[in-house]
């Protein structure tokens, strides 16, 4: 097959370019700028355009079909060709849908955790040597791409997001799934552009469990009322299978999990973690992996890319980098890190990067977002907001938002640059929780800063 690809440079997009040119699909595409690491692996590969920008004359009725990526715009003059031809468009979900009709397919949901269940799961069964299909949103350790597919695998796990599928298809992506086996993990407010509103958002979550396969299951985080709330209203033919954070302790900054077998350390840490491998653990035994055999893989799982990723670590300080950027995700990580380090003071540092994170209706989500640390910082580019095209955030608004008189608050890289390298990190935690890049900073120069 020949699959050409609109936007192939994106974080999703050029991972599953990959994964079909391995199955032995001839792959082409387009975009009109590709940044690292996308560009080196696509090079590696082969499947890096010639030349940047958008070519109608790559579109022709010999192509299979056409994958078009969120980056591009609706008149798009590759997309516009498409259409014109009638050749077969697919968005990025779509296709993955197309991949894995005959196969049983197992979706991870929820406003966060969705990431590191997958991670797990598939750390799981990678380490006992299960073979499946997988498209996940975080680099790991011993998979080289992010998407696998294959025709003999029966099983495809999915992590299930609820953004929309392309420019022309505004549903959700795991609307498209159709899952035989699920999981929701929780639900807290986010990507108000698509969803003005919570209930609005809500409705995207309730929409996904009734989309589950008749006969199937949904294992749901029960400690999350909205998610409660939303399986239990579901009359959808499925067996619904409840999960709670299990029971552990933190002894001199190890995580110990209790077990059948007794007490068992764990490389990631934090209540949210803890529940996330709850839920990990019931997908795994729908699975086929039995508890035992879980426990013994689950010891070795160190997380996934830019989730609580140590990046450093001396004698007398550490520091993490996190994707947190939501209120219910900077909370979550804020308190992990100061339960893992109670003894240690704790430098919180938060960037304003995403369009939910500029709305000032939305600012006040942030509320004790960020109060487990002894030092909280914001730091926003009004640049960005301006990108954006949205209207002027203030540094009173976040500051009212956060309700914390000690927050401090950065406008400008060399600021907050100076402000972190003159911190004294001695029994110190330094936590830098973005999505974006904290204006440039040089994250192999931060880690400098933590003692050898």
């Amino acid at each position: 097959m020949h699959i050409h690809f609109i936007a192939i440079g994106g974080s999703a997009m050029h991972n599953l370019a990959l994964a079909l040119h391995h199955k032995g699909y001839t792959i082409t595409g387009s975009d009109d700028v590709i940044f690292e690491p996308s560009k080196s692996r696509l090079a590696a590969k082969g499947l890096l355009p010639e030349s940047f920008g958008w070519f109608p004359e790559k579109i022709h009725q010999k192509l299979d079909a056409v994958i078009l990526g969120m980056h591009a715009k609706p008149d798009n003059s590759e997309l516009l060709k498409a259409q014109e031809l009638g050749v077969k468009i697919f968005s990025y979900p779509e296709f993955l849908y197309e991949q894995s009709k005959n196969k049983t397919r197992v979706v991870i949901g929820g406003s966060h955790g969705k990431t590191t269940i997958t991670s797990m799961i598939l750390h799981v069964l990678n380490y006992h040597g299960r073979e499946v299909d997988y498209m996940v949103g975080a680099q790991l350790d011993g998979f080289e791409r992010m998407v696998h597919l294959t025709e003999e695998n029966d099983f495809i796990i999915l992590e299930g997001d609820e953004y929309l599928s392309s420019p022309i298809d505004r549903r959700p992506k795991f609307h498209l799934y159709q899952p035989n086996i699920a999981l929701l993990s929780g639900i807290a407010w986010d990507h108000i552009n698509v969803f003005p509103t919570f209930e609005n958002y809500v409705e995207q979550f309730q929409i996904f469990v009734d989309s589950i396969v008749k006969g199937g299951s949904i294992t749901y985080n029960e400690e999350d009322l909205e998610v409660q709330k939303v399986v239990e209203a579901s009359e959808n033919t499925i067996r619904k299978l409840p999960y709670t954070t299990p029971a552990y302790k933190v002894e001199d900054g190890q995580t110990l999990l209790e077990t059948p077998e007794g007490q068992m350390p764990i490389e990631v840490f934090g209540k949210h973690n803890l529940s996330n491998l709850a839920g990990a653990k019931w997908i795994c035994q729908n699975i086929g992996i039995d508890e035992a055999d879980f426990y013994e893989a689950i010891g070795t799982f160190k997380g996934a890319s830019k989730r609580l990723e140590k990046i450093a670590e001396g004698l007398k300080s550490v520091a993490y980098k996190d994707f947190a950027h939501s209120p219910s995700k900077v909370a979550a990580t804020t308190q992990a890190v100061k339960e893992q380090y109670p003894s240690r003071k704790l430098i919180a540092c938060l960037e304003l990067h995403t369009y939910s994170s500029f709305n000032a209706e939305f600012l006040k989500e942030y509320k004790g977002a960020l109060d487990a640390a002894d030092v909280a910082v914001v730091f926003y580019l009004p640049e960005s907001v301006k990108i954006k095209q949205l209207k002027e955030v203030t540094t009173q608004q976040i500051f009212d938002s956060f309700e914390r008189q000690d927050i401090q608050i950065f406008t400008n890289a060399a600021g907050f640059r100076s402000f972190l390298f003159d911190q004294n990190l001695d029994n110190s935690v330094l936590l830098l929780m973005s999505s974006g890049n904290y204006g440039g900073l040089d994250m192999e120069e931060v880690k400098t800063l933590v003692d050898a």
